[in-house]
């Protein structure tokens, strides 16, 4: 079954065609996506705007349009934490539906940490025993942690590393910078108890773009190398890079290794985001998975399909 997942992040549109069955990892066929920035298309209300709305709508066509022409029986579509905090959030969804077809789901930031977790906890399986997993978005943070498929705690906090740029004036220096670090750990701190509470997890593991980036600008390997890499994001080589990266303007941030010139001014929030994950959840390293949330929405759909049997007609016995 050849199935299409369209993912409208804040940062990012993205369109993943795979061929997937139940029982089997899904294969990647096609992927297509567009920097829409939507957590950067808000205006002073909080509503997305008129270009923020028509950007949306022509990627969600062209995304149903090559959904279609590569033969996907099934499209699943959702919108994260840009369209779920937009005061406008109704007129988005029934213009783009209105202009596509294409009604999205909106994800509450909990089913994002959820379906993350899921995904990762496919990717390690369950020799990786209790699991902690981190993701800096565009628009929020999640955490969730948990022994089995289903975390036993799961929570997202207004941290995306979009959201943090928007509302900064890079280079970030002194007070400001000490304001905005103390700003990010009371809000982590404010729930860490959560996932404190269950003791150290077995493994602790970050996903998505802005830790991907981080773990290559301290030295993990390219994605050129493959998924099957081992890549690790280490508290002490990202302690050592944050005043480096800090005192950089987003042009230079933009060659550095692993970072996207439309998402170089987004990585000194990104990286503060993180390094308050390790400093308050005092871990010292966090393996990259290259599974995250658009992996764990196709393996939930996957789930309450039949497993693949053998072809009608071959002999048994």
């Amino acid at each position: 079954m050849r199935l299409a997942v369209l993912d409208i992040g804040s940062n990012t549109g993205h369109l993943l065609v795979v061929d997937a069955h139940g029982g089997a990892a899904p294969l990647p066929a096609h992927s297509y996506k567009e920097p829409l920035r939507l957590a950067e298309h808000l205006d002073e209300s909080g509503a997305v705007s008129a270009s923020g709305v028509d950007a949306l709508s022509a990627f969600t066509a062209e995304a149903v349009r090559l959904a279609d022409a590569r033969g996907c029986a099934d499209l699943l579509a959702f919108a994260t934490s840009a369209i779920r905090d937009a005061v406008n959030s109704d007129e988005v969804l029934a213009t783009v539906q209105e202009r596509t077809g294409v009604r999205l789901s909106v994800l509450s930031g909990e089913d994002e940490a959820r379906l993350t977790f899921l995904a990762v906890r496919r990717w390690f399986g369950w020799s990786a025993g209790r699991l902690a997993v981190f993701d800096i978005g565009g628009g929020s943070l999640e955490i969730a942690a948990g022994a089995d498929e289903a975390p036993d705690v799961a929570w997202s906090l207004p941290l995306g590393a979009a959201r943090l740029a928007r509302e900064l004036q890079q280079p970030i220096a002194g007070a400001d910078l000490a304001a905005v670090r103390r700003r990010i750990r009371i809000e982590i701190a404010h729930d860490a108890g959560n996932l404190l509470r269950g003791g150290p997890p077995d493994r602790a593991t970050a996903t998505s773009k802005t830790f991907r980036s981080l773990a290559r600008i301290c030295g993990a390997a390219p994605s050129s190398d493959g998924v099957l890499v081992r890549r690790v994001l280490t508290r002490d080589a990202l302690r050592e890079s944050i005043p480096r990266l800090v005192a950089m303007a987003p042009a230079e941030l933009a060659h550095l290794p692993g970072v996207s010139p439309s998402r170089a001014h987004q990585v000194v929030p990104g990286a503060l985001v993180a390094e308050a994950c390790f400093d308050i959840f005092e871990l010292a390293d966090l393996e990259i998975c290259p599974w995250a949330l658009r992996e764990g929405m196709i393996l939930e759909r996957l789930d309450v399909m039949p497993l693949r049997t053998a072809e009608a007609g071959a002999v048994t016995g």
